[in-house]
């Protein structure tokens, strides 16, 4: 179904997120939105979350200067710069203006990645009671975008967050411990989640990695 029958508001948004459903579009310049709902959705179990000891290595050394909402539009538009293998993207100018109303309302974040003062990677999502609904993720650095995950990761974990959504899943997620669970087995820890307080800005604005890797124990 398009949103041709209704307009779409941030607080459509989060009651279609808290619902299950979230809105793509067909390119950057499309201003049309489309809703999803996948019969297979891809979770990234918090407790089985995997990280490398190598890239728990970069992440204990700060490579990366790692910031929460410093820049969340910057990340949007990174998420939406084509990249090999993708001309186009399904973040619309209009889904980007709305997702940083979310963010000016707190019920969006970006965790942000930066080397000598320069945005190189990141993610932003949805955060509804006890979810993250990832949205997407960039990198213009090597590791930036997988280092973010392991702030955003512990940074859940200490929050006390119990989903973890990924919406689709791929082989860079999968690295991750990322799974596909059937609609109904995700109605039901959506549920579960709507019921749980959490918080995101348990840890500073800027935090160390050694700090968020406490949480994030499961490395080979």
């Amino acid at each position: 179904m398009t949103d041709q029958e209704v307009d779409i508001t941030p607080e459509l948004l989060l009651n279609a997120y808290a619902a299950g459903i979230f809105p793509m579009s067909e390119d950057r310049d499309d201003d049309t939105l489309f809703w999803v709902e996948p019969d297979e959705r891809c979770i990234i179990p918090l407790n089985q979350f995997h990280v490398s000891k190598r890239l728990a290595r970069t992440v204990k050394r700060d490579h990366f200067d790692v910031y929460i909402n410093k820049d969340f539009r910057g990340v949007m538009q990174g998420c939406a710069e084509a990249a090999a293998g993708r001309e186009t993207t399904w973040i619309s100018k209009r889904i980007e203006d709305l997702y940083c109303t979310l963010n000016e309302m707190g019920y969006a974040h970006s965790v942000e990645c930066y080397s000598y003062g320069e945005l190189v990677g990141g993610l932003y999502g949805v955060c509804i009671a006890g979810a993250f609904f990832g949205e997407s993720m960039f990198h213009r650095e090597s590791d930036a975008s997988k280092v973010a995950l392991v702030h955003l990761v512990g940074r859940m974990k200490a929050g006390g967050y119990t989903l973890l959504d990924a919406q689709f899943k791929t082989d860079h997620l999968g690295q991750f411990g990322a799974i596909e669970v059937p609609k109904k087995e995700y109605k039901a820890r959506l549920e579960d989640a709507m019921h749980t307080e959490a918080d995101f800005h348990v840890f500073p604005t800027v935090t160390s990695g050694k700090t968020v890797l406490q949480p994030t124990t499961q490395t080979s």
